[in-house]
């Protein structure tokens, strides 16, 4: 069991049952649930090509390599849809976390009324990164459709974006030269993914997490 601080548990279990009741509820497409996370990848360029694979011989790559920069990647995931979403960024800053929002909220879900929004705490994750993007007008009509829910610190693994990222992560080389490089494989690994409605079934409950998890609720005298 990981540790949280005892000053901490009461914060972290009412975010945890806040997140366990959005995941109950029903599919509703004017009110879809989308977690979002985000990721970096390091970008590395090879000193010489490698050797491609043969018959008995995997595809060897020389020990020596070339750090060509970090990427970001931002990740959408509506669970119940089994649709997702990637985004391939320079940077994870305010205005590109404000973009990706944006993008969601005029393109996939213009149509709906509020988007259910599950993150974690991270200082960018936030409509005040709205209103440095945007004008204010701009912001306030992007923030009023978004209904946030954050998961807890040190509570990431209840983000459904995360488990996409890990997918996606084993999916990826460990060498990608470039961020066009990583883009095509980003939308290799998508595509067929969305064409499939691959989706997630949550399981674990807020009655799961006061039994399984009992030691992190705080003890009420009386």
């Amino acid at each position: 069991m990981w540790c949280i601080p005892p000053q901490q548990s009461a914060a972290f279990v009412y975010h945890m049952e806040d997140v366990l009741e959005v995941y109950q509820r029903p599919y509703d497409p004017r009110r879809p649930v989308v977690c979002l996370d985000e990721t970096s990848k390091q970008l590395i360029g090879e000193t010489r090509p490698p050797l491609p694979p043969a018959p008995g011989r995997v595809e060897r790559y020389d020990s020596v390599y070339v750090r060509q920069g970090v990427a970001n990647l931002f990740l959408a995931f509506e669970p119940l849809a089994g649709w997702r979403q990637v985004q391939v960024t320079d940077r994870r800053q305010r205005g590109d976390w404000a973009g990706f929002v944006q993008d969601l909220v005029d393109r996939r879900y213009r149509h709906a009324q509020r988007i259910v929004l599950v993150m974690d705490q991270l200082n960018t994750h936030s409509p005040a990164s709205l209103y440095e993007a945007f004008d204010p007008a701009q912001a306030q009509r992007l923030a009023q459709k978004l209904e946030i829910h954050h998961t807890p610190k040190h509570g990431s693994w209840l983000n459904m974006a995360e488990i996409e990222l890990s997918v996606l992560g084993r999916h990826l080389p460990d060498r990608i030269a470039h961020r066009p490089a990583l883009q095509r494989h980003v939308r290799a690994w998508q595509r067929p993914r969305n064409h499939a409605a691959v989706k997630a079934d949550w399981q674990f409950t807020t009655a799961n997490a006061r039994i399984k998890l009992r030691k992190l609720y705080p003890t009420v005298d009386g």
